[in-house]
């Protein structure tokens, strides 16, 4: 629940590297004027609902989101998780709906900061994948990887714990066009080191998207001349 239309007028001006595919996502209120105003950056929805029409007062269908103009959706993020008691039967009934609308759902997953020291972070983490592609294909799937304990903390995985856990993911989904991203504190500090881990395919970034130009130094570590 950030964001304002002078935060768009900073992200109108910022420049962003081509090579790099680069999303927002906005509140659902700023959806549609950020797609119209955003050149060269798509532009996701941080929510949507399960079904595509009814008496849900406040929610937002996904068949909506794509009107305003969106092209993706997030889907189980640890706060809708967390905070809004959001079950994986819940978030995989989105990731359906998201599909359903043609929006490409980005599904997170991840621990909390207990769960890791009980040593069940990869139970954890390959339920939640269960629940949503256990009747599913996983085919041009995204997966964003967000340890609750490093978000908004100010911790952030090692490149090699978030490498390890990547590795867990794309092993058990066995597909090659999978792409998985890395989300927890990303900053522009720590951004390259985490973007050159062999499983870690980008970055779903929370509080340094606040920054207009702490955002686009994120997206241009994302490019460096040995990268395939």
């Amino acid at each position: 629940m950030h964001g304002s239309r002078a935060l768009l007028d900073a992200f109108a001006v910022q420049a962003f590297p081509g090579a790099v595919e680069t999303l927002v996502f906005p509140p659902a209120v700023y959806v549609a004027e950020a797609a119209m105003r955003l050149s060269g950056v798509g532009v996701g929805i941080q929510d949507v609902h399960a079904e595509a029409t009814g008496a849900f007062t406040g929610e937002v269908a996904a068949e909506m989101a794509a009107e305003l103009g969106a092209s993706h959706a997030l889907v189980g993020h640890s706060e809708r998780r967390h905070l809004f008691g959001e079950d994986n039967g819940t978030v995989a009934g989105k990731h359906a709906a998201a599909l359903r609308a043609g929006l490409v759902p980005i599904l997170c997953v991840g621990e909390t900061l207990e769960e890791r020291r009980a040593g069940r972070q990869e139970t954890v983490v390959l339920t939640q994948l269960d629940a949503v592609f256990r009747t599913g294909s996983a085919t041009d799937a995204v997966v964003a990887y967000e340890p609750v304990w490093a978000i908004g903390t100010g911790e952030t995985a090692t490149p090699g714990q978030a490498q390890a856990m990547h590795a867990v993911i794309r092993e058990a989904l066995r597909e090659p066009s999978l792409r998985i991203l890395y989300g927890g504190s990303v900053k522009p500090q720590n951004a390259a080191a985490l973007f050159r881990q062999e499983d870690v395919d980008g970055g779903l970034v929370g509080g340094a998207s606040l920054e207009a130009a702490a955002f686009g130094a994120i997206a241009a570590a994302a490019v460096w001349e040995d990268r395939a």
